[in-house]
């Protein structure tokens, strides 16, 4: 069973734990199944390509891997926060907001 996910692709976020604590960037895709996401520039690996007719040395490529949910905060302004949901002041929708600062979050 799939849960709400409080990140969105596009949000900045902070890696809270882990060998990559501190590092921050935008959530670039997020896999619910697993609960994973890959966030720009963080948890980089190197991945070996067999030789090909285009690259016929084959080559070594850096990329992102995912990391846990659980292992990232929303980065609001200045502020690293967790990220709740209520109602919004006119009751119709519900909309997220960081829990430091109560303010809406766009």
């Amino acid at each position: 069973m799939q849960t709400k996910l409080k990140l969105k692709s596009g949000d900045t976020v902070v890696v809270i734990s882990g060998n990559h604590k501190g590092a921050s960037g935008a959530i670039k895709s997020i896999n619910r199944e697993t609960n994973r996401v890959v966030v720009e520039g963080v948890n980089m690996v190197k991945r070996h390509t067999k030789p090909s007719p285009q690259q016929p040395e084959g080559k070594i490529i850096e990329k992102e891997a995912p990391l846990h949910i659980s292992n990232v905060k929303l980065k609001v302004g200045d502020v690293v926060t967790r990220v709740g949901r209520k109602l919004n002041e006119s009751g119709d929708k519900l909309v997220r907001y960081a829990k430091k600062t109560a303010e809406e979050i766009k």
